[in-house]
């Protein structure tokens, strides 16, 4: 008897997000890497699946900018240019300066303590070292950041972005002095949203996107001369 979930449309719909979200995860901790070609018979193995949900979830993870899907080539992982961050990551800046802003005035008092759990977990991932953790933990905090805004459009123009530059940031190998510099602006940004200062927010939320994007610059540029010295 077939899988249900392959052959009725909601159950491939349900299947398929849950596909995009294991796809995702691979290519942000770079198990899936940029270039790599994507063997659909291989993953449907892999996951228990037919191709069909699979194809959807692929199709799906295109629109993020994840994936690239080119006639006679298949799916294969997108490359990031550095000319595309350089373009993406100034407007990344506006919209999470601005987020900081609204968050300022209309974050609820729960919004806030929210975030402060999240800081106080970025730190501690920081005091252990586990960088992973790390990344993870900072992408939560700006992900409710985001949410306290209370400003849907913003996020979903946010998002569009964010997915695209993700994975580059987590292959991103913080240097010492990065990282405790981005600890030490974390630690500004939350003293200026729990005292609701909305213009200081902004600035520093900014500051904090312009600095991210050197850190993702210098990774994807490394990513690229090791591929061309590669024989």
């Amino acid at each position: 008897m077939p899988d249900p979930t392959t052959t009725k449309p909601e159950g491939r719909r349900t299947l398929s997000v849950q596909l995009v979200g294991q796809l995702r995860q691979m290519i942000f901790d770079g198990e899936l890497e940029p270039g790599v070609r994507l063997q659909e018979e291989e993953l449907s193995r892999r996951f228990g699946v037919s191709r069909t949900p699979l194809r959807e979830a692929l199709k799906l993870l295109t629109s993020e900018g994840l994936i690239t899907i080119e006639p006679n080539r298949g799916a294969t992982v997108t490359r990031l240019s550095v000319d595309e961050l350089a373009e993406m990551f100034p407007v990344m800046g506006v919209l999470e300066g601005l987020a900081g802003e609204l968050a300022a005035v209309h974050g609820s008092n729960d919004d806030l303590a929210e975030l402060r759990v999240l800081h106080d977990e970025i730190v501690q991932r920081y005091g252990e070292k586990d960088l992973k953790s790390y990344f993870a933990a900072n992408q939560r905090f700006h992900e409710r950041l985001l949410r306290a805004a209370h400003n849907d459009t913003l996020a979903n123009h946010y998002h569009l972005l964010a997915g695209r530059v993700r994975r580059a940031r987590y292959r991103a190998n913080l240097s010492t002095e990065r990282w405790a510099q981005s600890v030490a602006e974390h630690e500004q940004i939350m003293q200026a949203l729990e005292t609701r200062d909305g213009a200081l927010l902004s600035g520093l939320l900014r500051a904090h996107i312009d600095h991210k994007f050197e850190t993702v610059r210098d990774a994807v540029e490394q990513d690229a001369k090791r591929r061309t010295a590669k024989p």
